[in-house]
């Protein structure tokens, strides 16, 4: 293939599948930076010992010693219930100190009974020394094993409760808030206050919930109201923010940039500073409940997105928004109502703030006016990096998502590494900065703008 058609290739492949690969590869890292040798404890340790026991010693007869605390009686319980199932006899089960384990090995030592296995915890053989030496205090088991649970070395960051509960979740309300700033960012404007509405809308629905429709014992048409007001809320605002940037022309980083101020205040004056916990227990279930294994909040992110997929791409609204962006004053030469445009992605982004309160209230079991801090930031790094311009006129909803699942696998995988808040604030913000870089670079072009 010539070299110029290979280039070209390449250039629709990154300029396609850019961001995804580089999902992939962030995964990947994650993956690998963050393996480290896990000990069974548990019940999962009494499983897996219980297999090694029925593959290399077939017909044994075991005895059971672990130390007193839960996860070694759930250790010796499993390890039990797996030998018994199985048709191996468990002479015994001892659970407790020294002083409880070792006369139950003397008495078998001194009647000479075949015992074939001890099965322990790691960190019970490393501490009893009766069992580190058996042959020695126990003449009469010298050929008895000693065997405890294998280590193995596996990644935290492919867990399946953290790529669910972690990275899906946290990438949910990123992405679902994320919808409507890429409409906000195309029309060539920007929200910087949906942090401030989550916070504002969480303490909205939780009110709803707590005074009036009583609290912990409320029903789900109740909660379903808290919800629906939150959501209002955030529109009203977004409503708000729209309305000034259309009638007054006042820029929108101003606008929103005075929203999130007055937002976190109202949410700080109607809660009294305090945290609003009094929710059904019933409420996670919004956000952490699941269908198929999916939690309930990637549920509506999924659907969420395939909406304004098809509006961005299939109807004449979804061509308003880009006209907007790409030239506002041809638009309205066109028949374009641009303020009318303008209104509804402000509203849209501030009713998806608050639907993201509601989602956050729901997670955490309570509204807070701490909730949503720096979310604006992370929002707006997802729809960034997914590749809409900042200019405006550009931009995909589907990328992003990819930008929002970006920002959830570095969040999730910084943690994960014990890498300080501090330094994950500087990693974010370097992150904007190289996509808005990236951006105005393919723009003026790579040669003009270094030939400068």
């Amino acid at each position: 293939m010539p070299i110029a058609k290979t280039k070209k290739v390449l250039s629709h492949v990154l300029a396609d599948y850019g961001m995804l690969i580089v999902l992939l590869l962030l995964c990947v890292f994650f993956s690998v930076a963050t393996i480290i040798q896990q000990h069974p404890t548990g019940a999962e340790a009494g499983r897996r010992l219980a297999a090694e026991i029925r593959e290399q010693f077939p017909q044994a007869r075991v005895i059971i010693v672990a130390r007193g605390n839960r996860e070694d009686v759930e250790f010796a319980t499993a390890l039990a219930n797996e030998l018994e199932a199985d048709d191996l006899e468990v002479v015994d089960a001892v659970t407790g100190k020294p002083t409880d384990v070792r006369p139950a090995l003397e008495e078998l030592s001194e009647k000479g009974a075949r015992l074939d296995v001890v099965a322990s915890t790691e960190q019970a053989a490393a501490k009893w020394e009766f069992l580190y030496n058996l042959s020695e205090t126990f003449p009469n088991l010298r050929d008895t094993k000693v065997v405890v649970p294998r280590s193995y070395w596996k990644s935290r960051f492919l867990d399946t409760d953290n790529l669910l509960n972690n990275v899906a979740s946290k990438a949910s309300i990123f992405a679902i808030i994320a919808v409507g700033m890429t409409m906000v960012i195309i029309t060539g404007g920007i929200d910087l206050s949906v942090g401030s509405l989550i916070a504002l809308t969480s303490v909205t629905t939780a009110m709803v919930i707590r005074d009036g429709f009583g609290g912990p014992s409320a029903s789900w048409i109740g909660m379903t109201i808290g919800c629906l007001m939150g959501i209002g809320v955030g529109g009203l605002i977004g409503f708000f923010s729209g309305t000034m940037t259309t009638a007054f022309g006042i820029a929108p980083f101003v606008v929103t940039l005075a929203v999130m101020s007055i937002s976190r205040g109202f949410a700080m004056i109607i809660s009294n500073n305090q945290a609003i916990d009094a929710v059904p227990q019933t409420f996670s279930w919004l956000s952490m409940g699941k269908l198929l294994g999916v939690p309930n909040s990637v549920v509506i992110m999924i659907l969420l997105y395939i909406l304004a997929h098809v509006l961005m791409s299939q109807t004449v609204l979804g061509r308003y928004i880009y006209a907007v962006g790409g030239n506002r004053e041809a638009a309205r030469l066109s028949g374009v109502p641009v303020k009318r445009v303008l209104l509804f992605v402000y509203t849209l982004c501030g009713a998806l703030a608050g639907l993201g309160g509601a989602l956050e209230a729901a997670k955490l079991a309570s509204g807070s006016p701490l909730y949503g801090n720096m979310y604006e930031l992370y929002v707006i790094a997802a729809v960034v990096v997914g590749g809409t311009s900042l200019a405006g006129g550009e931009g995909k909803i589907l990328n992003s998502l990819i930008g929002a699942l970006i920002i959830a696998v570095i969040q999730t995988g910084m943690n994960q590494m014990y890498i300080e808040s501090n330094w994950q604030l500087v990693v974010m913000g370097s992150l904007i900065l190289a996509a808005v870089l990236v951006d105005m670079l393919k723009k003026r072009g790579w040669r003009a703008t270094f030939s400068r």
